[in-house]
This record gives structure tokens, sequence and C-alpha cells, in this order.
């Protein structure tokens, strides 16, 4: 029996085990190959027996494998050859272009008395490998998991907070103005007070109904740059007019505080594209937050200048500043530098983020520079200028040429009969004196029943409707009279004047058969104007 035979033999016990399994003699030919070496390598033993392990495996000739295996032949301990040290002793390439993971442990195994053959024991632990990468994938991806759901919960408690503290200053700011205007009201109502205290009463009450009226405008805005509905107007904007426009508004608080305003304006600098409105909001947010926030005898200074292609508009002010750690959220929505009790700044804090959204919109950028507290701060707006090349004009051609300003002069409303339709009695007696005063002459009713009687007996030159009211609205009002012929009514110009302020009011108003829609509180001398336009036309 030749050593091959004995082998199969001594060595038959391992084909009944999961290891790979061989044993080489001292010339490195292969007497023994077991069956999971056979399943792995797809080499049958009939054909690997006896050859030189080698002419399959080349690798093992290397140093660092002679080196270890060569002492086994003299009876030498046992050695360990692990896939990450020494890569593989019999490479098992699988499907996924990887190679199985094995640890072979090579063995003595006397087989003459002064002859020993290596035993070769290889165990594979791919799937363990893989499973054990898989959990520590799984485990990283739990823990990433679980930071992001964690920065999600801070995020949200930041954000219900600020929310929070937004809502307790929109309560705040809104009921504040209703004190005076209320208190005073009631005082008037008595009758009791003398002409000096009358004409301040009536000034408390119109600046707290104006500041009132302001701070839902910023809240509209707001609302309608959230949802995408924010429109432009655009047209070619001067900016050192738009500029002077603005301060206009600004010129009283600025003097009941002694603040010096200094202009520097170059008004070579090149026209912008935009909305003429929406620009001189931008610049009144900025010098109304320069003036609140710089102390009595304080200056602030307005320098408009062409840098390249853009023009800069800059505000600078020597005010309170603004903190390092503040100074990265102040154009951001409900976001006060002081949200407590205790502020001194009122207003809601949204100024500056509609500033943001604005300027945005018409492709510029703006940012604020501060030094710290107490030391200023500077806001500069950046805008596309309109290359010199570009013939220029009053407005661009794609407006509308019917379109008419509402803030044309006083335009006298003598002999128009308007219909005024309200449910609110206050809102509708008020309209009625207004109109009256410019010689209108007036038909109220209170409901959309009431004003089809009306229009039954007297035809009126203008319909005045609001939109909001019970049983019929304003909507099935205008669309009822539309479907009656003209010679009863059915092509009277109609006003919508409503609380209700979106943009989608807006075209809802047009579509039901309105020539125009005016937000509640309507400026007075604009609603006369824009009767007379309407009717004239």
């Amino acid at each position: 029996m030749n050593k091959i035979e004995q082998a199969q033999e001594k060595f038959a016990l391992l084909d009944k085990i999961t290891l790979g399994a061989f044993v080489l003699q001292s010339d490195y030919s292969v007497l023994f190959w077991n069956c999971s070496l056979e399943e792995w390598t797809q080499i049958p033993r009939s054909r690997i027996l006896g050859d030189s392990i080698l002419e399959y495996y080349s690798h093992l000739n290397q140093p660092r494998y002679l080196s270890r295996i060569e002492p086994i032949f003299q009876g030498g301990p046992p050695t360990i050859f692990s896939s990450q040290l020494h890569k593989f002793i019999i490479p098992v390439p699988l499907p996924q272009e990887k190679y199985r993971i094995q640890h072979t442990t090579v063995t003595a195994v006397r087989a003459e008395e002064d002859e020993f053959y290596a035993l070769f024991s290889i165990h594979d632990v791919t799937d363990l490998t893989f499973r054990v990468h898989e959990y520590k994938h799984l485990r990283d991806q739990a823990l990433a998991e679980a930071e992001a759901r964690q920065r999600s919960q801070e995020a949200a408690e930041a954000a219900n907070r600020i929310k929070d503290e937004f809502l307790a200053i929109v309560s705040h700011e809104l009921r504040s103005p209703l004190n005076p205007i209320l208190g005073w009201a009631k005082l008037l109502k008595k009758r009791t007070l003398n002409e000096a205290a009358t004409l301040r009463a009536v000034e408390t009450i119109e600046r707290n109904a104006e500041l009132q009226a302001q701070l839902i405008d910023d809240l509209l805005d707001i609302s309608r740059i959230l949802r995408g509905k924010l429109g432009l107007n655009l047209e070619t904007v001067n900016l050192a007019t738009t500029i002077e426009s603005a301060l206009e508004t600004v010129r009283l608080a600025a003097e009941a505080k002694s603040i010096q305003i200094q202009l520097n304006l170059d008004r070579q600098v090149a026209p912008v594209k935009g909305d003429s409105s929406r620009l001189q909001q931008v610049i009144w947010n900025l010098l109304s937050n320069a003036i609140k926030f710089t102390p009595n005898g304080g200056e602030v200074a307005v320098n408009l200048q062409q840098v390249n292609s853009q023009v800069e508009i800059q505000v600078k002010d020597t005010g309170k500043g603004i903190s390092p750690d503040f100074l990265p959220f102040v154009f951001e929505y409900f976001r006060q530098a002081d949200s407590t009790i205790t502020r001194r700044s009122g207003g809601l804090g949204l100024g500056l983020a509609i500033v943001r959204q604005l300027v945005e919109l018409h492709g510029g950028r703006v940012w604020a520079e501060s030094p710290g507290e107490n030391q200023g701060a500077t806001f500069t707006v950046s805008l596309p200028g309109i290359p010199k090349t570009r013939k220029l004009a009053d407005r661009d051609s794609d407006l509308s040429e019917n379109s008419y300003t509402l803030s044309v002069p006083y335009a006298p409303l003598e002999g128009i009969k308007v219909l005024i339709v309200d449910d609110d009695v206050d809102t509708r007696e008020f309209l009625a004196f207004l109109l009256e005063q410019h010689g209108a002459k007036i038909t109220s009713a209170a409901s959309a029943e009431e004003a089809l009687k009306a229009i039954a007996q007297s035809i009126p030159d203008l319909l005045l409707s609001d939109l909001g009211m019970p049983d019929v609205d304003g909507y099935a009002l205008i669309r009822k009279i539309r479907s009656l012929p003209s010679d009863r009514g059915g092509e009277i110009p109609a006003i919508a004047l409503t609380a209700y302020a979106a943009e989608t009011t807006q075209q809802q108003v047009f579509a039901a058969g309105f020539q125009l829609h005016i937000a509640k509180p309507a400026d007075p001398a604009k609603l006369v104007a824009a009767i007379a336009a309407i009717v004239k036309r």
C-alpha cells in the first residue's frame, strides 16, 4: 500500500467534517484532499492527489508561507494562518467577487519515525464575518438614525419653542395697540375731552391702528412668501427715488429720537428691474430697524453705490448691534435676539425675514455685519443693475396699459350712486359716512338679498361689497348680478372690500366678476380714488 492509499485510510474521518482539510508530505505533494475542499475548490481528489500543491497554489512558495510550514515537517509546533494577515492558504472565490474568509491551522502528524506530514485544517468563517460586518453596519446605521432622531427632536423642540415665543409676541403685539384704541374711543364716547385731548385721542387711535395694520400685513407677506404666492409687478426702478420715498415714512420717527440720517446717494447708478413698492418696503424695513435699535442722538447712514454690475444699498447705524451668536440667524423667520417678556423693542421679528425673501425674489442678496453688541450694525442689499445699453422705459411693455394706480390724488364722487353691502354695521356706517363726505349718494344693504332688492329698485353706479357674509357671500352676489341683463344692472362696476387679503382671494375675486379687490382696512383716500377711477372708466 503506497503513501496516498495509507493517507486515505488514516484521514478518512476528515471527510465527515465541515472543515476543509488536506495533508502534504515534505515535498509538498498532496496525500489527502477531503470532500469539503472538493466542493469549495471544484478540484477532485483524483486529480490533485500525488501532485504538488504548488502547481495549484503557487503563492505557498513565498517565504512568508515556507518559513512557517517547513518547521512542521520537522515535527515543530502548530502554526496558524489568519486570512487577515496572510490572505488565504486555499483561495476560494465567491460569486460576489469576494473570497472565502479562512483561518487555517497547520499541525505536524507523524508518518514514520523520522517523517512528519503537514495536516492543514481550514475553518471557513465567511458567513460569520459577513454577519459580524452586517451587524456592525446595522449597529452604525441604528446609531446614525438615533443621532438623526435626536437632532430632529432637538430641532423640533427648538422650532416649537420659537413658535410658542412667536405666538406670544404676536398676541402681545396685536393686543397692545387695542388698549389705547379702545381706551381713547371710550373717552371720546363720553364727550368730556377738550379739543387738545380729542386731537390727541384721534392721533393715538390712528397711529395704533396703522401699527396693527402693518403687523397684519407682515404676517400676510410671510404667509404668501412661505406658500410661494407673493407676486411682483416688475418695472424699471430708480433706487435713489425709492430710498427717498421710504425715508419720508420714517423721518418723523428719526426726528423724535434726534437721530441724524445721512444720505449718500449716487444718482448715476444703474436702474434695477423690480417691484418699486416691494423694494420700498425692503428699504423701509431696514430704516425702521436701524431707527428702532439706535439710541437717542445716534446716526443712521444710507449709501447707494454701483459695484461692478450690482447696485448696493447700505444702511448703517450706531445702535445696539448684533451679537456674534445671533448674527447667522438675523434673517430667519420668527427669530428675535430678545424674545423675553422684558424685551425693549416691539414688533414680530418678521421684518428682516421679509427683507431677505423680497431681495432674493429680485435676484439679489442681503447680508448683515456687526462688530458686536452696542457697536452698531450694517445691512447691505445687492441687486443686479440693468445694463446701460438697454433702452429704459417708465414701465415695461408687458404691464397692463389699462391698469391704474390707487394712490392718485383725491377725486370727487359728486353724484355717484354707490351701493354698499356689508353685514357688519360699523363698517357699513363708516363707509357710508366716508363716501357721503365726498359727494356720493349711498344705498346700504346688510346682506346679498337686500342688495339685489336695492338694485332692482335703482341701479347704482358702483357696487362696494364685502366677501365674507352669512347665507350668501360676496362671490355668489356678484355672480347673480353678472347673470342679469345690462339694463337691470348686470354690468355694474364692482369692488370687493374684504379682510381676506391672500393672493388666491384676489384671483377668485376677479374670476367671479369684480373689477378690483381692496383689503381691509382700506386707506380712505385710495378707496375714494379707486371708486372715482372705476366709475369714470
